[in-house]
């Protein structure tokens, strides 16, 4: 069958002034100069999209902090492997942010970090020949931490023992500054998930009761998070599955942990962070916030505009 081509001479024309759309001349970025300050460079990026997003985020942070509400911070391990534990650490002294959440992986980075100044081992070589996660002083120096104090909680344990030991670069922990500072860190574990768990030095009992712990200890911040920030930042599973459950035990307890902004930080999207983080803890009030990029460009990003706003 033969199809003729369209015939567009008949085909109705719109005028451009009068046809809604989509960008408009406000919304462009501006270039930035030389010498020009941070709000300069901020204020200069498109009004779309991610830049809008992490604008957004800023502004929460730096509201909740004005407001005396909280700013929890959950952690996976690639925060601290892409190098920004000063900078966190430096954000908890400042009270930007006031309780860190991590998995089990984070405390152990942390603490190899503080320990020895290096971290993150080739796993595929080390697999070949059974070496991988075998480091005798992180299972040595965690898991007696742990046996020797669980009712602490693991985060305050590992912290204190750091403290207390004073490592040569504990600076650098950030376990160590929550301790310090006496802010609320929970590290929520899967048992068998960590290298930590098939030393000899484990002890499975310590570790769920301290990590317990420390899933009530979320709980309780979760329930005064309304006007404050929940950030989620390069954890795929664990914390927005404990986030989603914590935020469920604060409300059943009686909590208004309603109106608040999450803000979930990955590389790529996931399905948890997006539907636990951003999606449902928010559907009562408040606002979620998915920013996609890498850890060690956006994250202190935030921090920076976060503190400009803050002065």
């Amino acid at each position: 069958m033969t199809i003729p081509p369209a015939d567009l001479n008949r085909l109705r024309l719109s005028d451009l002034d009068l046809r809604p759309s989509k960008v408009q001349t406000a919304m462009l970025g501006q270039p930035w100069q030389p010498g020009g300050s941070l709000a300069r460079f901020v204020s200069g990026l498109p009004r779309v999209l991610a830049a809008d997003d992490l604008r957004a985020a800023a502004d929460a942070m730096a509201r909740a902090r004005r407001a005396g509400r909280p700013v929890i911070l959950g952690m996976g391990a690639h925060v601290i492997k892409v190098g920004l534990s000063p900078l966190i650490v430096d954000a908890l002294e400042r009270g930007i942010v006031t309780g860190l959440a991590f998995n089990g992986a984070c405390m152990i980075h942390d603490v190899e970090m503080a320990l020895a100044g290096h971290t993150s081992e080739d796993v595929a070589e080390a697999l070949a020949d059974g070496s991988f996660g075998t480091a005798r002083q992180t299972g040595e120096f965690i898991n007696s931490a742990v046996a020797s104090r669980p009712e602490l909680g693991l985060g305050r344990a590992v912290g204190q023992a750091l403290n207390e030991a004073a490592p040569p670069h504990g600076e650098l922990s950030l376990l160590a500054a929550a301790a310090r500072l006496d802010l609320p860190l929970s590290v929520h574990v899967a048992v068998g998930a960590d290298i930590i768990h098939m030393h000899p030095s484990f002890d499975g009992a310590a570790t769920g009761r301290a990590s317990h712990h420390d899933f009530r200890l979320l709980v309780a911040q979760v329930g005064q998070l309304k006007g404050g920030v929940f950030l989620n930042v390069g954890s795929a599973v664990v914390l927005p599955e404990v986030f989603l459950k914590a935020l469920s035990a604060a409300r059943n307890l009686g909590h208004e942990a309603r109106d608040f902004t999450t803000v979930n930080l990955d590389m790529i999207r996931h399905y948890r962070p997006l539907t636990n983080v951003v999606s449902r803890p928010v559907m009562t009030g408040g606002r979620g916030i998915s920013i996609t990029g890498h850890h060690e460009i956006n994250f202190p990003l935030l921090l920076a505009m976060v503190r400009e706003e803050l002065g």
